[in-house]
């Protein structure tokens, strides 16, 4: 449902007077105070239908791990709720770090890499149990993803960049951020650990 919000979101963005950038992000409005709602509508927005694609493609794929430790209406209401808070702690990480950018940022690219943190926590645990943060697998995935996404932003090789900036930094703390906070997240959830299971088929687990 997530994957296919951005598409039919874009086409409405697309639709509005000024193509729905009065609802982006500007790093210095943390700083000055005038726009925080921009923190959470921007992750709302895109800048163009390769980055829809490119963030749709990653909830597809990071996306059901997570989903799956959260079942029933409490869950999904958790698992929407772990989406946004990554998403908004991307946006305003990049705005600490850059406090004094005031070109628009738009996009879903924290919450996405949110999930990411989270699902790699997830790798090869067919037990619901998340593996530790200083496990050398889960350090080892997260340093390459980590200096592929500051090579990618800092370069500029994104598909549909366009000589846009690339937040970077809003996908590490989004990263972060996820792979911290689904720990504490599924046990406020209740997540049934014994039933848990993240078989290669996508299915979901016994009830």
């Amino acid at each position: 449902m997530i994957a296919a919000s951005m598409p039919a979101l874009y086409w409405l963005q697309e639709r509005l007077p000024d193509g729905g950038y009065s609802l982006a992000f500007q790093a210095a409005s943390l700083w000055r105070g005038d726009w925080w709602p921009g923190l959470v509508t921007s992750m709302f927005l895109h800048g163009g239908w390769e980055h829809v694609a490119m963030n749709a493609a990653g909830a597809f794929a990071f996306a059901p791990p997570v989903a799956r430790l959260m079942p029933r209406a409490r869950g999904v209401a958790g698992f929407l709720a772990f989406y946004i808070v990554c998403g908004v702690a991307g946006t305003a990480g990049f705005g600490l770090v850059n406090p004094e950018v005031y070109d628009p940022l738009v996009g879903a690219s924290g919450a996405i890499f949110g999930l990411m943190g989270a699902a790699i926590r997830l790798l090869g645990r067919r037990d619901g149990s998340l593996r530790p943060l200083l496990d050398r697998r889960f350090l080892s995935m997260a340093a390459v993803i980590m200096a592929l996404n500051a090579v990618t932003g800092l370069v500029g090789l994104a598909p549909g960049a366009e000589g846009a900036q690339i937040a970077w930094e809003a996908h590490a703390f989004g990263f972060v951020v996820g792979a911290l906070l689904i720990g504490p997240w599924a046990r406020i959830f209740g997540i049934r650990t014994a039933a848990f299971d993240s078989p290669t088929d996508l299915r979901d687990p016994p009830s």
